[in-house]
Order: structure tokens, then C-alpha cells, then sequence
């Protein structure tokens, strides 16, 4: 989070990407589904209602998730590394839905010429989902791992958010957008999902515990919430799907997803995680 704060001082320079193909504030309502609407004396454009809902009730979800780790946590620190990466992911579902879906009206474009690419929100969500993702493999090295393999893990995770942090900032700073993408995000997810994978995988066929086979079908389930959401985004159907007033794009896939993967992990995962003993190998 201090890492991520220091972004802030290239934050207003943000604003001069514009989006691609460039939009006007016009326009830009003309492309998504949005609702005019006025509370009190406040007056605002809600962009992408429905898909708003499903963000931050995924974000709300995860973080109730991450708490109820905390909660059961006992002596486990894989159980406390699960809270922590959940409260994280959950605090960047909430600053993504704020600025990709919600507000981006009214933080990208109002008072504008044309519409922002991106935001300090989005910026703040980027680091947040990496460092979630580290905080999850953080709990791997404790659940999956002697203590050898388990200094290698945490010195990766450590190393690997303070990377991406760095190359964020020097995205910010230059206006680079790929070091400022989504595609870059997934980039550096992907290879400690599989990592998380193989632990538990290999684990699994060699013990047959089942808090490694909650666990590996833990990172299936995501892989495959992950592979919907890049399917139906390449098939694009949302563009139809809006033009006949039907409010469902690859990111309503991408977070129904997750939060059903999240209440399998709520119910199923939380309590078998345990610390292995520091004797165990992977």
C-alpha cells in the first residue's frame, strides 16, 4: 500500500491518456448501458448497473471471506495469509468496480474533452490483485511446503509484488501503457496460480489429504472462471448482448465466477487449511 500510494504523484498525469479509439463524454455513454440517477442534491451517471452489483458484491463477499479466515485462523498462519490475500483482492475488486464500471463516467471523462484510459483507482486495483495473489502463495509456502521450500516461496512472493509495484509506478510516471494493463496483471498472476497448482497437486497424488484436494480444485476452479471470462470475451458477445438492452458482459462472467468460487472456498476450503509441520517436503 506504500508502494502504491507513491503512483499517486503521476496520478493526475493519468488523465491525459486517452482512451482507444478515443471517446468524448458523448460518446462514451453511447457504447456502455447507464442509468441518469439523483439522490438529494447529488446528481450522477451510473454506468453498467448490473454489472456494478456483481462487482461489489464480489468485493464485499471476498472481504466477509478473508475476515471469516482471520476468524478461524487459530495458530495457522496459512489460514492468516489466506485473510490477507483475501481482504487485499476484495479491496481491488471494490476500486475496480468504482472505476471500470460504477463511476468511470464521472472519474474518466466528466469535465473532460475526452475520456481517460485509466485512473489512480485502477492503479490501486492493479497492485491490490497482485499482491493478493502473493499473500495466497505466502499461505501455499505454509500449507504446502517445508521450511527450505518455504524460505524460497515467501523471498518469491516478496521479491514478486515488489517488482510489479516498481513497474507500475515507472508506468505511471511514463504514461507506459502496458506496464499500466490488465495484461500485464495477468501476466504476472499466472505463473503463481500454477505454482499453487503444482503444490497441490503434487501433494494431493502423494498424500491423498483432502485439504490438498480442496485446494487444487481451488486453483482449477479459478483457471476455469479465468478461461469463461477470455472465451466469452473473444467470442464478444457483449456488444450484441447491449445493443438488445441485455446488461451482460465477460466481467459479469469473470465475477459470478468468483464469487461462487468464493463461497466453495468459504465453505469447503477455510477450515481444512493447516500449516504442514515443518518436517513435511512438497
Amino acid at each position: 500500500m506504500a508502494i502504491s500510494l507513491l503512483s499517486l504523484s503521476g496520478c493526475d498525469r493519468l488523465a491525459t491518456i486517452p482512451y482507444s479509439p478515443e471517446q468524448t463524454p458523448e460518446s462514451w455513454l453511447q457504447i456502455q448501458p447507464f442509468v441518469d440517477l439523483k439522490i438529494g442534491t447529488i446528481d450522477f451517471i451510473l454506468v453498467q448497473p448490473s454489472s456494478t452489483v456483481f462487482v461489489y458484491l464480489l468485493g464485499f463477499i471476498t472481504i466477509g471471506v478473508g475476515l471469516y479466515f482471520f476468524h478461524i485462523q487459530g495458530h495457522y498462519q496459512s489460514r492468516k495469509w489466506w485473510g490477507i490475500g483475501l481482504l487485499l483482492w476484495g479491496l481491488g475488486a471494490l476500486f475496480a468496480g468504482t472505476s471500470y464500471q460504477a463511476f468511470s463516467y464521472e472519474i474518466k471523462c466528466t469535465g473532460q474533452s475526452l475520456c481517460s484510459w485509466t485512473s489512480w483507482w485502477e492503479i490501486i486495483y492493479l497492485i491490490l490483485s497482485v499482491a493478493s495473489i502473493d499473500a495466497l502463495l505466502m499461505s501455499g509456502a505454509y500449507s504446502s511446503c517445508g521450511e527450505k521450500y518455504r524460505k524460497v516461496l515467501k523471498a518469491y512472493a516478496l521479491l514478486h509484488i515488489a517488482l510489479y509495484s516498481t513497474l507500475v509506478i515507472i508506468g505511471v510516471l511514463t504514461l507506459n501503457k502496458f506496464l499500466i494493463s490488465f495484461e500485464l496483471l495477468l501476466i504476472f498472476t499466472a505463473p503463481n496460480i500454477l505454482m499453487l497448482l503444482f503444490l497441490n497437486g503434487r501433494r494431493y497424488f502423494k498424500y491423498r489429504e483432502s485439504m490438498d484436494f480442496a485446494l487444487l480444485l481451488t486453483w482449477i476452479w479459478l483457471g476455469v472462471t479465468i478461461g469463461a471470462y477470455a472465451t466469452y470475451l473473444l467470442l464478444d458477445f457483449t456488444d450484441d448482448l447491449w445493443e438488445h438492452g441485455i446488461w451482460f458482459s465477460e466481467n459479469d462472467v469473470l465475477h459470478i465466477g468468483l464469487i461462487s468460487w468464493m463461497i466453495y472456498i468459504s465453505v469447503y476450503v477455510a477450515k481444512q487449511v493447516t500449516d504442514v509441520s515443518k518436517g513435511d517436503l512438497i
